[in-house]
Parts: C-alpha cells; structure tokens; sequence
C-alpha cells in the first residue's frame, strides 16, 4: 500500500519508518559507491559536503534536506558541479528517509534535532554520521544508542579526534599506565574572539526561505525572533541557537564537547557520581542564556577527578596548547594533547619542579592516517561497529559530561549521580535529563 504524504508526517510517523528496518544493512561490494543525503548544512554541514564530495571513489551524493531554500539551493549547485547531477533536494527529513535511494545520512542541524533525526534515520534504514553533540539532553543519547543497537545500524559521531592516529597511539599508551595512574584530566575552551556579543532579538516576521516550523522541531513552538542588532535572518538562526536552552547546549556542548570527548577518552573512568559546575554569562548584553565562562569538575568512583573550563570572556591562549585543549596527570607523569609526554622531576637542591620529555617506546606501531570519513563509510560496509572511530555508547557519555555539566549550572549547586541508571538524585535535575517534545517529534524510548 502506498504511504501518502500526510500519513507519513503526522502522528504514525515512526510506525512508517520502521518499516524501513527490514533489512540489517546493504551489502557493499568493492566498487559499490555510498549513496549521501546531508540533514542540515548552512554552517558545518557545508564541510560534510565537500569532504564527502572529495571521495569520489567510496560515496555520492544523491540528495540534500534542509529547511532552508536558499541553503538547499546554494547546496545543489555545490554537489551539481562537482558530480555533474542535480541531487534530489528535500525541505522535510521524514519525506527524504522515504528516499530507498539514501544509504547513509549526515546530521549537522541545530543540536535539539540531532537525536531525533538520527533514530529516525535508523528507524528508516539509513547509517549515521550525527554532528556533535549526539544529544540535546540525556534522555535522547541513551536512545540513540539503543537505536543503533536494535536497528543494527552504525551511528558515528562528529567528534573527530578519535580518528587522529596519534592521539590514538598515545591514549592506549595512558590506559596502558605510561605515566602512571591518571589523577586528574583535564578540557578547556578558550573562544573569545569569536563569541561575542549576539545581539537581542522581538518578534518579527519569518524569513520566506525559512520554514520555521520544521526548523524547531522536536522543541515546543514559540514565536520567532529577528535580531534588532546583528544583519542575521533571526535571532536564533544561523549559529547563535546553541547559546538558548531550548536549542543548543551552551559552549561546553559546542567546541567544548570535542575536548570533553578527549578527556573522556584519556580518563577512562566512565561516567561519574558528582557535578559540580559555576560561572555565568559575563560582560555581554545580549538575549544569550547559556554561559560564556563556565568551571566544572566531576568526580568518579575511586576519587579521581576532571575537569572543564569554558573561558571566552578575559582570558587567554593557554601557553601550552593554544586555544583548546587538554592534559592528563599521573602519578608518573602527566601529557599534554599535541605536546606529549612529560615526567615532573624534582631537584634535590631547590626542591624545585620542572620537566623533562619522556622517551617513547622504539616499538611503537605508526598512527593510522585514516580520518573520520575513512572510519565511517569503512564501518558501514564492514558493518562492524569497531571500525567507526568512536562507538556510539563513547560519544554519548562524553556527551552526558556536558548535560550534567550544564545541569549543575542551572540548578546552581553540587549533584549526586548514579552512572547505572543516568539519574540524579535531586528531582529538579532530573526535570532537565529530558524535554517536553511537540506533538510528532517525541524522541522514542527505545531504552
């Protein structure tokens, strides 16, 4: 029977879609190119394209979504002009997991659509590459990951250091207890040349282009806002969605989420049993809600901590690893991400600290030079989830960092948190591990 299109879009939007799971995932011969559709690319979404359209060889696009028309059409003329096709153009995500022509989406919406667009898009058959972060809240990445799992299909993650080579090489050296036992970790992010002010924003009429509706989502309706200070179609769109609560996850959940998922990775202790965060929005007027400086230190089962510092207001490249970074402290030493290891050395004379590089091993394998995209198209035609450089449970406990993060930031105070059962102890908190969705666009508990 035929599926109309006002059946698909309305309530038994996910019953269609699961019909759509049939099968585990396509067989891909040797010569057998990955068929495209990017979700989403006025910003970072661009750089999915014209990675993707670099690789002649291993994919193709065959259609782009996105709620924009000027978006859409500046995205065809890209992908025509490299391939030589026009790609099927779609405003609306549901219509184009219809497309038996897609094998695999890309993900780069605004943050509060990346869950839903992703178990929607394994629901229909479809693998995965979300941007970060994974989740708008807790809730959703458990059932992302769930939705992998239960569809059989590969969701990888856009939070790329993962496939750097050496940082691969040198993580497994720290697990391994190269500088001893780790202590403490360590993310920062430092953006304050480019995070300024956002202006402030009335309502206002919509941008024709635009489809307002689609755009919010899973997020509750409310009125949209053009900016009275900045030339910018709206107040929220593009970009400055990620500094509201009701669309993006602050900056700890933006740039941040990249050097969390590190230190994640370094610290290996899973997820923890305390948050405590502070800071706040300083020295800008504007309609902004998440912050712009912003400390958080967690702290696990054996005692250990991370931490995270947000500081894009008054402050300053870190001298040893610029503008973003991280560090992992031993008990033999301690490593900074593209500096190395370091061993503290203490002299009998002054008593003292300095430093001094520690040798690598002389059998150590050379880095893997394959990036994120390599990972990915590996993955979906090996269909092992191995391949992909960060599984889908990593990226969303790295994730969950942020959430609890900012959790503790609105709440204002220190929080207890069971690791087993992503619950806090304090209900006000656990109000914030998930949303209230508009009618459609729930999230399913797949979990």
């Amino acid at each position: 029977m035929e599926i109309t299109r006002r059946k698909f879009i309305g309530k038994s939007a996910v019953a269609v879609l699961v019909a759509g799971t049939m099968a585990r995932g396509k067989v891909f011969g040797a010569n057998d190119r990955i068929r495209v559709c990017t979700i989403g690319f006025n910003g970072q979404g661009r750089s999915h394209i014209n990675d993707i359209l670099e690789m002649k060889s291993a994919a193709e696009y065959v259609a782009l979504c996105d709620v924009d028309s000027e978006v859409l059409e500046r995205g065809a003329k890209i992908v025509e002009t490299a391939q030589g096709k026009r790609p099927k153009l779609y405003k609306d995500i549901r219509e184009a997991l219809q497309d038996k022509e897609i094998d695999a989406v890309t993900i780069a919406t605004p943050n509060h659509w990346h869950s839903l667009a992703s178990i929607w898009a394994c629901q229909a058959g479809k693998d995965v590459y979300v941007e970060k972060p994974m989740s708008h809240n807790i809730y959703e990445g458990r059932q992302v990951v769930a939705a992998a799992k239960k569809y059989g299909k590969i969701v990888h993650h856009g939070t790329q250091s993962r496939a750097n080579g050496t940082l691969v090489r040198d993580m497994k050296l720290i697990h391994d207890g190269f500088i001893g036992k780790i202590v403490e970790s360590r993310g920062y992010v430092y953006k304050n040349g480019n995070r300024g002010s956002i202006g402030n924003g009335k309502p206002g009429p919509v941008p024709a282009n635009l489809d307002w509706k689609l755009w919010q989502g899973p997020s509750r309706d409310r009125e949209f806002m053009i900016n009275t200070e900045r030339k910018k179609p709206g107040l929220f769109v593009h970009y400055d969605w990620h500094y509201f609560w009701q669309y993006g996850n602050g900056e700890i959940g933006n740039q941040g989420v990249h050097q969390m998922d590190i230190a994640c990775w370094g610290h290996n202790r899973g997820l923890p049993v305390k948050v405590f965060s502070s800071g706040g929005r300083f020295g800008l007027d504007d309609a902004g809600q998440t912050p712009n400086t912003q400390a958080t230190t967690f702290t696990y089962p054996d005692g250990s901590i991370l931490t995270f510092q947000v500081r894009n207001l008054g402050s300053f490249p870190e001298a040893e690893a610029g503008n973003c970074g991280n560090s992992f402290f031993g008990t033999k030493g301690y490593y900074v991400v593209d500096r190395g290891f370091f061993s503290y050395k203490e002299t009998k004379k002054d008593k003292s600290i300095g430093h001094e590089a520690i040798p690598l091993p002389a059998d150590l394998p050379k880095p893997d030079k394959d990036g994120k995209w390599e990972h990915f198209f590996r993955a979906i035609r090996s269909r092992k989830t191995e391949d992909m450089a960060v599984s889908t449970l990593d990226a969303h406990e790295s994730c969950v960092h942020c959430h609890l993060g900012n959790i503790s930031y609105r709440v204002g105070r220190s929080l207890e948190f069971d690791p087993k059962t992503e619950k806090f102890k304090d209900n006000e908190a656990n109000a914030m591990s998930k949303r209230e969705y508009r009618a459609g666009f729930e999230v399913p508990q797949l979990a």
